[in-house]
């Protein structure tokens, strides 16, 4: 989620300032992305220059209420209607360290996806009493809570399915590494 798109989205009812921002900001995703309340006001700053929002008020101690704008609207919209591209989320850093370790002599893969599955089930476990104990009417937390459940739970499929495949190529030599030779000059004459 882009903090930008999520302040446009509190803003479309009515003028708020960066702590009003932050607080429903938070609230609204179960306090699982916090925001700095820096981020909030570089991001204000960000919008207002490009004509978003702007400044609906401000008050004698420096504080500034920000509203959004038509051009904040459309974006809003257009941002609601455009699908989230798989390509644009962040890197998958656990993929990335068990490609990694695979690589890398010495590395004990399996004791490596062990302990993230382990991890991983805490997490979902704990995922899981705070769903329990949400309040009915929390819709917004629901969702957030369920995607992260349900991230869990395809992270442990994940999991296994490597471990199956650690098991089926364990044993195998590893394959070499490609060499990347730079012809020299009279190789690449001819």
């Amino acid at each position: 989620m882009s903090i930008k798109h999520g302040l446009l989205a509190l803003l479309q009812d009515d003028p708020k300032y960066g702590y009003q921002l932050r607080g429903e900001f938070e609230a609204a995703t179960g306090a699982t992305w916090p925001l700095n309340i820096g981020q909030v006001y570089t991001t204000l700053t960000r919008l207002e220059r490009d004509g978003l929002v702007r400044a609906a008020s401000s008050e004698g101690d420096g504080r500034s209420m920000y509203e959004i704008t038509d051009a904040g609207r459309d974006e809003l919209a257009n941002w609601f209607q455009t699908p989230v591209a798989r390509e644009s989320r962040p890197r998958d850093e656990l993929a990335i360290k068990l490609a990694l370790a695979l690589a890398v002599p010495g590395v004990d893969v399996s004791a490596v996806v062990q302990r993230q599955r382990m991890s991983t089930m805490q997490s979902l476990q704990e995922l899981t009493r705070q769903k329990r104990n949400s309040a009915e009417g929390e819709i917004s937390w629901q969702l957030v809570i369920e995607s992260m459940i349900f991230g869990a739970e395809a992270e442990i499929r994940w999991l296994d399915h490597c471990e199956a495949m650690l098991l089926r190529h364990r044993g195998k030599p590893r394959p070499a590494p490609q060499r990347y030779d730079v012809p020299d000059e009279q190789e690449a004459r001819s």
